[in-house]
């Protein structure tokens, strides 16, 4: 078996859990397999991913690849499946899979810097994500590919909402606004049903966002879902030059949703809606995992801004 650097993130990462540490036991195998199955010659891995190991790949005729494979759980296990729908339209190629063993060979993005690292203007960066997703909503291939219903995927996570914040509202108490909370969950139960399914990247973030050749950019990491395509923008309005860091973070979000919206063709109320859902549903999962108040409450007043866009 060849030797395989683990960067440290997997193991704060899927290494935190018994599983996660079998499966990184097994790295060395499964990487070794991939690499004699596709005739690659691997470079050191990213230093990124908490949840797959991911390596520049050369392949035998000289192609530049990324060899990547994944702990196995529900999120990745449509990756293969869209990237091969969508076929290079705002994504990288997939060049092979084996789906037993988690595994991927795509195409190699160069420069391949995240929109994360850019210095352009946080309107250009929007724009740039925006214009990613119109890129995988327009993919042909993309309407007949079976991915999980967002329907059913967030009709979980408003149960698991409203549990949540009860536990959450013994420990903190009124950090915890419960209007707020029924707002989200009957967003998660709504939205999802009513316009018509695309299949959607599930955590466009601008880390996420990669600079390929010329003007080309591209999403990696997808955890696709089918369902209402506004889905997709909460976390690149969140995280391109952070609009809570602002003076007037509710003024930013006026101008920064409207924006996004009408590049991909979209409804501006339920990006919105979007934000208040996600936003909520994020702040109390990271504390289920992490106890952590403040973080909740950062993560509630967001979500509070967020509301004050709808109607």
């Amino acid at each position: 078996m060849p030797e395989v650097t683990v960067p440290t993130i997997l193991h704060d990462g899927v290494g935190r859990t018994a599983e996660g540490r079998d499966w990184i036991a097994r790295l060395p195998d499964l990487v070794g397999r991939a690499a004699r199955r596709w005739d690659l010659r691997l470079g050191e891995p990213f230093a990124d991913g908490s949840a797959s190991w991911t390596a520049p790949a050369e392949r035998r005729d000289g192609t530049a690849a990324v060899l990547k494979v994944s702990f196995p759980h529900d999120e990745a296990r449509h990756e293969a499946d869209a990237l091969r729908a969508w076929h290079g339209h705002g994504v990288p190629l997939l060049l092979a899979d084996d789906p037993d063993d988690w595994a991927l060979l795509l195409e190699r993005v160069t420069p391949g810097a995240p929109l994360s690292a850019s210095t352009s203007p946080a309107q250009d960066r929007l724009l740039v994500g925006a214009h990613v997703l119109r890129d995988l909503l327009d993919a042909p291939g993309a309407a007949l590919v079976a991915v999980p219903s967002m329907t059913d995927v967030c009709s979980r996570w408003a149960t698991v909402l409203e549990e949540r914040a009860d536990r959450a509202g013994q420990r903190v108490g009124r950090l915890v606004d419960p209007g707020l909370v029924r707002e989200a969950a009957d967003l998660l139960v709504r939205l999802p049903g009513e316009v018509p399914g695309a299949v959607v990247h599930g955590d466009l973030n601008p880390g996420n966002v990669l600079h390929g050749s010329g003007e080309r950019w591209v999403a990696i990491d997808p955890k696709p879902r089918r369902g209402d395509p506004a889905y997709d923008l909460w976390p690149l309005v969140e995280q391109v030059d952070d609009p809570f860091a602002r003076p007037d973070p509710v003024a930013t979000l006026r101008t920064r949703v409207p924006l996004v919206a009408d590049a991909v063709g979209l409804d501006p109320q339920r990006v919105a809606g979007w934000g208040v859902a996600r936003g909520v549903e994020s702040a109390l999962w990271w504390w289920s995992v992490s106890g952590d108040g403040a973080a909740l409450r950062d993560g509630l007043a967001r979500s509070a801004s967020w509301a004050r866009l709808l109607g």
